[in-house]
């Protein structure tokens, strides 16, 4: 999975307002036109900047570019200059969480929830939605609203999403789920998704603990009943990749496959 931001030029700066993990911010200053990427997120992002149309326009950079931001970092992509009075651009910056090209290490990932009070939903390849790049090897563990979420694994929030309300299977939902996303050591993430409304425990920027609560389950966003749907991912490159793990419970490693 990608994100991606569109913006032109209307005034002295305009950014690009969506679910992004990065905005794109054009500025004019003086006779040039400057092009910046924000990353909003607690961790490093990829970002891809691309022209959809330039007309008279002189590039101090070649187009596409990519860059890995640093963590909350704004960072200068690209100046342009208008060469005639019907100089236009138009810009997309395509973005995508983690550090790029990283291979996780082969953990053995703690169980989310209580042991004593879940079900064991869709695995990997689940055929109701884990069948796109980066939920192929995701795991469904049903349990009631408002259960305890667990860390799997100890590292740094990078994102924290808390605010939604609604769930159902309404296909518009499918971005409107709450979540924690969590880096760790190696680059690879934990999505910890379809949170409790306001069931989220944690910051972006704060280190987290094997076992430690962090939020409770939810049914938010695009989700057919309450349960914590758990992934770990990598950057492969300007896409969300999803990866098998293996997680322990109560009577061993879970049957995922």
């Amino acid at each position: 999975m990608r994100w991606l931001a569109l913006a032109v030029l209307c005034a002295a700066g305009v950014a690009a307002a969506n679910d992004s993990p990065a905005d794109l911010v054009i500025e004019r200053r003086g006779a040039d036109v400057v092009a910046y990427a924000v990353n909003r997120l607690s961790g490093p992002v990829e970002v891809e900047l691309n022209a959809l149309e330039l007309v008279d326009m002189a590039n101090d950079t070649a187009l596409p570019l990519r860059r890995v931001l640093p963590a909350r970092a704004r960072v200068e992509l690209v100046r342009l200059r208008a060469l005639s009075p019907a100089a236009k651009q138009s810009l997309r910056l395509d973005a995508t969480p983690g550090p790029p090209g990283k291979i996780a290490r082969d953990v053995a990932y703690s169980l989310p929830v209580d042991e004593r009070r879940f079900e064991l939903g869709q695995g990997f390849h689940g055929g109701f939605s884990h069948d796109d790049r980066a939920n192929r090897y995701a795991v469904d563990l049903i349990v009631p609203e408002g259960t305890p979420v667990l860390a799997a694994r100890g590292g740094v929030v990078m994102q924290a999403e808390g605010g939604f309300r609604e769930g159902g299977l309404d296909p518009a939902l499918a971005n409107r789920a709450n979540l924690i996303r969590v880096l760790h050591e190696d680059g690879s993430m934990a999505l910890y998704a379809h949170l409790q409304p306001d069931g989220v425990y944690v910051r972006p920027g704060d280190t987290v603990s094997l076992g430690q609560v962090i939020g409770r389950s939810g049914n938010t966003g695009y989700s057919s009943g309450p349960h914590l749907h758990f992934a770990v991912q990598v950057n492969a490159g300007l896409a969300l990749a999803s990866i098998p793990f293996r997680m322990v419970g109560p009577d061993g490693f879970l049957p995922l496959r």
